[in-house]
């Protein structure tokens, strides 16, 4: 068995755990990360921005760049289809924002985004990719700020660019490449492929991180095994679960741990989750946003379809705090539940709606410029 890698090196920054929280739009704010954050090492990386939002100064954009007091290494992820805006993003974040980490969405699934040949349709284009990761890499660079990007496998099983994309990342001079098991096409549906993971790390010389499938500590440990990956990237496993990244810590330093809360140490995540929220966006908003995590925090418990639906309408604390306080706080933690899939999965699509024309060239450079950018609806991919 290979030893486990303790840390992550991306450029400058070093990362004591190889864990990266993936950004999920609506999830990972700045509340949601400082509470993943009070669990275990990692990188935990902000809410997927657009790079046209943040240049032309749109407020929505910069709202989303808020950082938690405590948060010392600010990490975003921005998406982009045109290298000028990237590049004018990227500089934006490291002179402006203090940023010591960029991620590039080439991942995002969401048709109303591949349909305009960004998000995981892009790299396709392999000229424009290659222009959009120079772009930043050059912004970034006079900051010493490490940029990454993140991929699936290709638009489909006839359309796969992960082996390309890894090529091009790392002759553009990109820190890491993040591969998530699957394809566009696919959604979050079926299972991931670890193989194209080892097929990717057998590829280039760059450090890949591994996306897919980690609902455990353990499924962490073993992808890495098996395909010699740097790191992991977790996103919908630590839904509801924060203390995923407190097994995830234990694991890559050895130890075998799969915390295991009673209902009672579940509420007093979801109370801090909560107050987290409150101290960032005053208590009504923070309340309705900490309402959609109710389902994922209580997925197995006994509690009933009355007390999920009055948790699921909280404007107060106080309100909070009275229906937590019905719950059993005795009761074990249902671990039938243990290695099931979490948030979304749905089905796979019956295509991928890209750009007419878009699989005649796979070189596109010189047309970022022509892709319209609009991601206000995407995920991290």
């Amino acid at each position: 068995m290979s030893s486990l890698p303790t840390s992550l090196t991306l450029g400058s920054l070093r990362v004591d755990v190889p864990v990266v929280l993936a950004p999920m739009a609506g999830i990972t704010n700045a509340a949601y990360r400082r509470l993943c954050a009070e669990q275990g090492a990692g990188l935990y990386v902000c809410e997927m921005i657009t790079s046209r939002g943040l240049v032309e100064g749109d407020q929505h954009t910069r709202d989303m760049l808020v950082f938690d007091e405590l948060e010392t290494v600010r990490s975003v992820q921005l998406y982009g289809t045109d290298p000028v805006y990237v590049g004018k993003a990227a500089e934006i974040l490291c002179a402006e924002y203090g940023v010591a980490h960029i991620d590039l969405n080439f991942g995002c699934p969401v048709p109303k985004v591949t349909r305009k040949g960004g998000g995981g349709a892009l790299p396709w284009k392999r000229g424009l990719l290659a222009e959009i990761l120079e772009h930043a890499v050059a912004a970034a660079t006079p900051y010493d700020v490490p940029v990454t990007m993140k991929t699936r496998k290709g638009i489909d099983d006839d359309h796969l660019t992960y082996l390309d994309a890894g090529r091009i990342a790392q002759e553009s001079g990109v820190a890491a490449i993040a591969l998530h098991g699957r394809t566009v096409v696919q959604a979050y549906s079926g299972t991931a492929d670890w193989d194209a993971i080892s097929a990717l790390v057998d590829h280039v010389d760059i450090p890949v991180l591994g996306n897919g499938d980690i609902w455990e500590a353990a499924d962490a440990v073993r992808m890495v095994e098996q395909t010699g990956a740097a790191g992991v990237v977790v996103g919908r496993g630590c839904l509801g679960r924060p203390w995923i990244f407190r097994d995830l810590a234990a694991a890559f330093s050895g130890e075998v741990v799969a915390t295991l809360p009673t209902l009672g140490e579940v509420t007093a995540m979801m109370r801090r989750h909560a107050e987290l929220l409150c101290q960032h966006m005053g208590e009504e908003r923070g309340c309705k946003e900490f309402r959609k995590h109710v389902t994922w925090y209580l997925k197995g418990f006994a509690a009933g379809g009355e007390m999920r639906r009055s948790l699921g309408l909280v404007n107060t604390l106080a309100d909070l705090d009275r229906l937590l306080a019905e719950l059993d706080p005795t009761e074990a933690f249902p671990v039938s539940e243990l290695g099931a899939p979490r948030g979304r999965q749905g089905s796979p699509r019956d295509r991928v709606v890209v750009p007419e024309g878009w699989y005649d060239d796979t070189d596109g450079a010189g047309s970022g410029s022509h892709l319209h950018e609009d991601a206000d609806e995407t995920t991290g991919g």
